[in-house]
């Protein structure tokens, strides 16, 4: 193919795989030619269905190649950042990678050297490893637990628990208050 380098790099895009993001922003990209009157709902409709039909770049550039490029060119990729709590899953299994080659590492001289001051500091090591593998699995399961509920707090727990508010009785709703009981009153009829 000749041509400015432009296209030749179009043209080898078009070949791969689209993904949920660029289909995305491609409905969007309808979205707005319809907005401004350049797409009537049928078109909208039937274009949309090409976009989640399509599975290369160059399908993609075809549902959109009548329209002006500004409207193309006005919706950049969205990349999602990794939420925070993979983060910490991933700190801390770096801390429980290094900290075991280090243990491994630091017996490993002292057992060569044998000299019981390099036991005691291997001994000494090894007691703060334990230590940080504890600190670094109460991270993980903390992200762990973040990462499956959302990020929502956990419910509470007492009174009220399960992160509700407590329920009125239906007679304190509709009359405003519960009415005060006399103290020889009984609470439920006897039959």
């Amino acid at each position: 193919m000749t041509g400015p380098p432009e296209q030749k790099a179009a043209a080898g895009r078009g070949r791969l795989r689209a993904s949920h993001a660029d289909r995305e922003q491609t409905i969007e990209v309808l979205k707005d030619a319809f907005a401004q009157g350049r797409l009537t709902k049928d078109e909208l409709d039937a274009r949309a269905g090409q976009v989640l039909a399509s599975r290369t770049y160059a399908e993609l550039t075809a549902v959109t190649a009548d329209l002006p490029t500004a409207l193309i060119g006005a919706h950049p990729v969205r990349v999602q950042a990794r939420p925070p709590q993979a983060r910490g899953i991933r700190s801390s299994v770096r801390v429980i990678r290094v900290g075991t080659t280090l243990a491994v590492g630091v017996w490993t001289v002292a057992l060569v050297i044998g000299s019981p001051l390099a036991l005691t500091l291997a001994l000494t090591f090894t007691l703060a490893y334990v230590g940080s593998l504890l600190l670094a699995g109460a991270v993980l399961l903390d992200s762990r637990r973040e990462l499956r509920s959302g990020g929502l707090p956990p419910p509470r727990s007492g009174p009220g628990g399960g992160g509700r508010a407590p329920r009125r009785p239906a007679s304190a709703a509709s009359a405003g208050e519960i009415p005060p009981r006399s103290p020889g009153q009984q609470l439920f009829a006897r039959a």
